[in-house]
């Protein structure tokens, strides 16, 4: 039996997991998919102080308060910068870690850093009903949700706290221990492009692709849940 640690990307909560859950667990699996302060069922938290630090320690405490360890420990998209956040802080606790079509970031960066000027206009528009401490979350079109998944996304996100898009992440380079990390690049619409031409050959990456938008986990769960499996599968080889 593995241990997954799942986490979601900005405007998303757990929810987005269930598909995927629901596979891992269905074949023995331990299965954990918090949802980081602010978002989801825990919105009506939401205030000008929740930062990236916080939802690090949120997932952070998840491992803490259920003893978990040898866990495979899997983000999507924003959910990248949280896992490699985790795993410096915690590197004896991870088994192996999975980004879908996530953010791979450096020490001192931040997600506002790979948003080019249009984008950043459109996200300060969008959090001013918030006044600036959160932001609208975009149509589920905006990541390439297939349309017949797109009032289910659409009825669930939530406005994402401000300060966890705009603050750096701080790296001791300890997240980067002796293990190939996995990366599932989505080839379909709204695709992340970033990160897949510098990874693919990286021999400390193995990269898969999938003919999805970026919302694996809700279009794509048996393919997901089977990348999952074979990350774990991988650790005991």
């Amino acid at each position: 039996m593995a241990k997954f640690v799942l986490v979601h990307g900005a405007w998303h909560g757990g929810w987005c997991y269930d598909l995927v859950a629901r596979r891992l667990r269905s074949k023995g699996h331990e299965v954990y998919t918090p949802t980081l302060t602010g978002l989801g069922e825990r919105s009506h938290l939401l205030d000008d102080k929740i930062d990236l630090n916080t939802h690090i320690q949120d997932v952070l405490n998840v491992i803490k308060w259920q003893d978990l360890d040898q866990i495979i420990l899997c983000g999507h998209s924003y959910g990248g910068m949280i896992v490699t956040g985790v795993a410096d802080a915690a590197p004896e606790k991870i088994a192996n870690l999975v980004y879908l079509d996530a953010y791979v970031p450096k020490d001192g960066e931040a997600i506002w850093d790979y948003m080019g000027e249009e984008r950043r206009r459109t996200l300060l528009r969008d959090a001013e009903p918030y006044n600036g401490q959160a932001i609208a979350a975009p149509p589920p079109a905006h990541f390439g949700v297939e349309p017949r998944n797109q009032a289910w996304v659409a009825g669930k996100m939530t406005p994402q706290p401000t300060l966890t898009l705009t603050q750096p992440i701080r790296l001791r380079g300890a997240y980067a221990a002796d293990r190939r990390h996995v990366y599932v690049f989505a080839t379909g619409p709204s695709s992340m492009q970033g990160f897949y031409p510098e990874l693919k050959s990286d021999p400390a990456w193995e990269v898969k692709t999938m003919n999805c938008g970026h919302d694996q986990m809700v279009d794509a769960p048996d393919e997901v849940a089977e990348i999952l499996i074979q990350a774990a599968e991988s650790v005991k080889q």
